[in-house]
């Protein structure tokens, strides 16, 4: 269950805590249903209450924009500004499965990104969705978001970055939650056995979190990051042998058709790594599977030294884990933007270099990078083997060539790792699971 970050109402003028907001007006019921901001007056940015056509919204550092410059689909669009926030002031009965909302940016005002949040009724908390989304466009464009949350459920959104340039909303729409809506549930020794963090969806209307599903490991990728958000793999004796490592660094031609494919090169002279999500190491029973992991959708830009001494280190403990008499679910990610590497080349002194992007501008350089590994002894019926005594090793790492093969000063709890990404990292397991298992940072021992 995703660590849940106290949203205190500062924003919004009101205290959610004990705060009985009302039901969905009769306007939304158990079909999609939008909100097109056409209806409704709020022609001044300070934080008051408007009442749309679905229901009542807070608009904070938000108004009802009407000009030639508000990017619109209809008569009018929200337009926020600095930390801008529009809250339904109700909750939606029937759950939520997606959400999409189309966004552009005010008339020529630079880049800003915005988040989709939701709060379940009779929660004080707030937990969101997904990763931001950059606004760039001078025409409405469409985030996705899947939710896959049932019960009364309200949203809100946020606008995170970008400053005094003003951001466009617009045709906000909400499909209920149902049952066909939830991903289905993995079996024993599958990758996605521990759950799919983001509900990633083999859609590309979802290309910021599609999901690909491979023989050897499963993963989001982020089209407009050139990278995975995640990526989860069952590790056993099954997949480990005496397969040599394959170098083959190539694009992964699964990807939808128009989609750009980082390359092999696309890293070349960055100061960043090709940095495997899935080691090579983890899959050494065939050539097919060592192979499989050298596919770049399975890349990160990673520091040289985060790379290769720190996560090394980390991988290397996993296997010993492995030949100990456990099997292993693990999921890595990586999250942020901006990291720092270093040029190496051979005559000549190192070099430093950060960088945000590679690959002109079409990969983007992690700030930070985390995993989870939930160590099992040998056996079935895994999901519900997982208990409070369960050894769970969860680390996050800064994008840094200045660490050492010291990963156990980087442990964590999931429930922190998943307060950064907005994840659900070990979704499959009860509630009452999670709440345990997620709080905890592993004391174990590093080697």
């Amino acid at each position: 269950m995703s660590f849940l970050t106290l949203w205190r109402g500062a924003r919004t003028g009101v205290l959610l805590a004990g705060l009985s907001l009302s039901a969905a007006p009769a306007a939304w019921s158990q079909t999609t249903t939008s909100e097109s901001f056409d209806t409704g007056t709020k022609t001044t940015y300070p934080a008051s209450s408007v009442v749309l056509g679905s229901g009542s919204w807070t608009f904070d550092d938000a108004l009802l924009g009407t000009d030639a410059q508000d990017h619109k689909a209809g008569t009018q669009a929200a337009r926020l500004q600095l930390a801008g926030t529009l809250t339904m002031d109700f909750f939606l009965p029937d759950g939520a499965s997606t959400v999409t909302v189309q966004h552009g940016t005010y008339g020529t005002d630079a880049t800003s990104a915005f988040e989709l949040w939701y709060q379940t009724q009779g929660c004080a908390t707030w937990v969101r969705v997904g990763e931001p989304v950059m606004a760039f466009s001078y025409r409405l464009q469409t985030a996705s978001f899947p939710v896959n949350v049932p019960g009364s459920v309200r949203f809100q959104l946020r606008k995170v970055t970008g400053g005094l340039s003003r951001l466009n909303l617009d045709n906000f729409t909400v499909a209920p939650f149902t049952t066909a809506s939830q991903p289905p549930a993995a079996a024993d020794n599958q990758h996605l056995t521990m759950g799919n963090p983001s509900g990633a969806t083999p859609d590309v209307t979802f290309p910021t979190n599609y999901l690909l599903e491979k023989s050897q490991y499963a993963l989001s990728y982020h089209r407009d990051q050139g990278k995975p958000n995640w990526v989860s793999w069952y590790l056993a004796p099954v997949w480990l042998g005496s397969a040599a490592r394959q170098d083959d660094f190539r694009p992964d031609a699964t990807l939808p058709a128009g989609w750009y494919q980082v390359t092999s090169t696309s890293y070349s002279g960055s100061g960043f790594d090709r940095g495997h999500n899935c080691p090579s190491a983890d899959r050494t029973s065939s050539v097919a599977d060592n192979s499989a992991t050298f596919l770049m959708s399975n890349m990160i830009p990673q520091s040289p030294t985060n790379n290769q001494q720190t996560w090394a280190a980390l991988e290397n403990y996993s296997r010993t884990l492995v030949n100990a008499g456990n099997e292993l679910y693990v999921i890595m990610g990586s999250y942020g933007v901006g990291g720092n590497g270093e040029i190496r080349v051979s005559g000549q002194p190192n070099r430093s270099v950060s960088a945000t992007t590679i690959d002109q501008g079409r990969v983007t350089v992690p700030q930070r990078i985390w995993k989870v590994v939930v160590v099992l002894p040998v056996g079935n019926n895994d999901v519900s083997r997982v208990s409070a005594a369960t050894r769970i090793i969860a680390i996050d790492t800064p994008n840094d060539n200045g660490l050492t093969t010291n990963w156990g000063q980087y442990r964590t709890s999931v429930d922190a790792i998943e307060a950064a990404t907005g994840l659900d990292i070990l979704s499959a397991l009860p509630t009452s699971v999670q709440q345990v298992v997620e709080a905890q940072v592993d004391n174990g021992p590093t080697n």
